[in-house]
C-alpha cells in the first residue's frame, strides 16, 4: 500500500499542475509493447515496470491516455512528446512525477531511504565545503537533492556529470543546486530550486526548471 505520508509530501512539493503516480516495486505489474529491460535481473524488472505503472498513473492525473515508456540508450525513460517526467524507487515505494513540457524544462525527483549518508562516501558526493559540520542526516539530504537536481538538469543538456558539478544549499525545506562547472546550456552558478521533505521514513527531493 503507498504510504500515506509520502504521497501527502509528493503532493506539496510537486509544482502545480503536475501529475503524480505511486507503485509498489516489490509487486508485478505488466509492462506495455516497447517497454523492455534485456537482462534484468527479476528484481530490477519489478522496480522497471512498477516505475512505468507509476509513470502512467502520473501521466493520466494530467489528462494523458496509458502509453508505453521506453528507456532511451542513456538509460532515462523516454518520456511522450511535450512531457517533463521523472521516477524514482526505494525498496518498498516507487514515486512518479510528470507536467506539460509547456510548464516545466525539466523535472527530477529522488527519494531515498532516511538512514545517514554513510562517511565513506562523502568524498565522492559532497564538495569540501558541503562536509563542513553537518551531520550524516543532512549528507542524504544533499544526496537526494543533488540526484533530483541533476534529473531535472539532464532533460535539458543531455549531460553526465559528477557530484562535484553542483552544490547545494539548503534553507528549511528549500534547497539550490549551484553549477560549479559550465553544462551547456547552463552556466557557472546557474541555479536550480527544489523542495525536500521527510516522510514515511523517506527523503523525498524534488528539483524543477
Amino acid at each position: 500500500m503507498p504510504d500515506a505520508g509520502l504521497l501527502a509530501a509528493l503532493r506539496e512539493i510537486a509544482p502545480g499542475g503536475a501529475g503524480i503516480g505511486w507503485a509498489d516495486p516489490r509487486a508485478e505489474y505488466a509492462l506495455m509493447p516497447g517497454e523492455v529491460l534485456p537482462g534484468a535481473v527479476p528484481a530490477r524488472m519489478r522496480e522497471f515496470a512498477a516505475g512505468r505503472t507509476a509513470a502512467r498513473t502520473a501521466l493520466a492525473g494530467i489528462g494523458l491516455a496509458p502509453l508505453a515508456i521506453g528507456q532511451g540508450a542513456d538509460r532515462a525513460p523516454v518520456w511522450p512528446a511535450g512531457v517533463a517526467g521523472s521516477i524514482t524507487h526505494s525498496r518498498s515505494q516507487c514515486l512518479a512525477v510528470v507536467m506539460s513540457a509547456q510548464l516545466c524544462r525539466g523535472i527530477g525527483i529522488d527519494l531515498e531511504e532516511d538512514t545517514p549518508l554513510e562517511p565513506a562516501l562523502w568524498p565522492d558526493i559532497l564538495r569540501p565545503e558541503e562536509q563542513a559540520g553537518i551531520t550524516g542526516a543532512q549528507a542524504k539530504a544533499v544526496f537526494c537533492a543533488k540526484e533530483a537536481a541533476f534529473k531535472a538538469q539532464y532533460a535539458v543538456s543531455r549531460t553526465l556529470y559528477g557530484f562535484d558539478g553542483m552544490r547545494v544549499e539548503m534553507e528549511g525545506d528549500r534547497f539550490a543546486a549551484v553549477f560549479m562547472r559550465s553544462v551547456p546550456p547552463f552556466a557557472i552558478g546557474d541555479r536550480i530550486s527544489g523542495r525536500i521533505l521527510r516522510a514515511g521514513g523517506h527523503v523525498l527531493t524534488l528539483a524543477s526548471l
